[in-house]
């Protein structure tokens, strides 16, 4: 059966990637959009050659829409991702679920309670090398990992090519960590292995945006371990950069050339220089997960888990540079 699928807001820069995902899909379909900024949807709409609901009640009161894909602004996740929910639509969201612990533990329960099929765009966890990454943590070949840093950047507020509305604190609830940084934050937490339960945040705002564009977060584990997430707008040649370190060895990815290398004292005779590792395959898109999620009446769990840790720490984050102090994540209300 073809999934027919609507489209909420084309807000976020990544709307139509999910767009093209769902057209080269052979079992799914855009067939409306409904967008908070009407002249952008109807115009969507028309390239498209699907309807346009200025209403998105209307939208969702449709038998022939079986699910959505969201990329709404993030402070209107809440409203819109619930309002799906309670229509009985499968959800496809961009990340983050939502600006707070509070917000994204209601979207949930919606979620649970109708019992439709949501899944969080978070890429990185399907590409090669984070896979590769998990398999050596597994095996133990770092030892206890002791410290990860994971970085990425780019010159958007300096080459002018994001959107204004990038810069909208209201609109998005923060500026590069919150955006380009949720990447490296739940990469950074899941090389870690651990619970995370502090987290301290400082943000820099070299071009004056009402956003920060600049931003280093320090993620706190009772082991002592420590990870570091960077993110910013205003960085030109910035490699995407993954380093994991552990009491047997370390791993370096992306610095800058797009090469996994480990070096370790774990196995006697192998590694003891700087060797380079062929990455895993990548796994299906996440989008494509959501397809089979739907088909199959499975779930995402693993995937709901760590986009919820992930508003957890953005929150702590933002909390953090706000008040210019460590926030646990026990501070935070749920």
């Amino acid at each position: 059966m073809t999934i027919r699928i609507g489209k909420i807001s084309l807000w976020h820069v990544h709307a139509w990637d999910y767009i093209k995902q769902a057209q080269e899909h052979e079992d799914t379909v855009i067939a409306a959009v409904w967008d908070e900024d009407a002249k952008r949807g109807q115009e969507a709409a028309e390239r498209l050659n699907v309807p346009f609901y200025a209403s998105i009640e209307d939208m969702l009161a449709k038998d022939d829409i079986d699910a959505v894909i969201i990329d709404a602004p993030t402070r209107i996740h809440e409203e819109v991702i619930t309002a799906a929910a309670k229509a009985g639509k499968h959800i496809f969201t961009e990340k983050v679920i939502a600006s707070t612990q509070a917000e994204s533990n209601r979207i949930l329960n919606e979620v649970k309670a109708n019992k439709v099929k949501m899944t969080v765009s978070l890429p990185r966890l399907n590409a090669g090398y984070t896979l590769k990454i998990q398999d050596v943590l597994n095996q133990g070949l770092l030892g206890k990992v002791t410290y990860v840093r994971a970085r990425l950047s780019h010159d958007g507020a300096i080459s002018n090519w994001l959107p204004e509305h990038f810069y909208d604190l209201k609109g998005c609830q923060g500026g590069a960590l919150i955006d380009l940084g949720c990447h490296p934050m739940y990469l950074a937490k899941l090389f870690l292995g651990q619970e995370v339960t502090g987290v301290n945040a400082n943000f820099g705002y070299i071009t004056g945006k009402e956003v920060e564009d600049n931003a280093v977060a320090t993620l706190f584990t009772d082991s002592g371990a420590v990870g570091v997430v960077e993110a910013g707008f205003v960085n030109s040649h910035s490699p995407f950069t993954i380093e994991v370190h552990g009491t047997e060895g370390t791993l370096l990815y992306g610095t800058p050339d797009e090469k996994l290398l480990i070096r370790t004292k774990a196995v006697q005779g192998q590694y003891q220089e700087w060797t380079e590792l062929p990455l895993a395959d990548q796994r299906e898109s996440a989008f494509n997960q959501w397809v089979a999620h739907i088909q199959n009446d499975t779930d995402a769990t693993e995937n709901v888990q760590i986009a919820m840790e992930l508003t957890r720490l953005m929150e702590a984050a933002n909390l953090s540079a706000k008040e210019g102090r460590r926030i646990t994540l026990k501070e935070l209300k749920g």
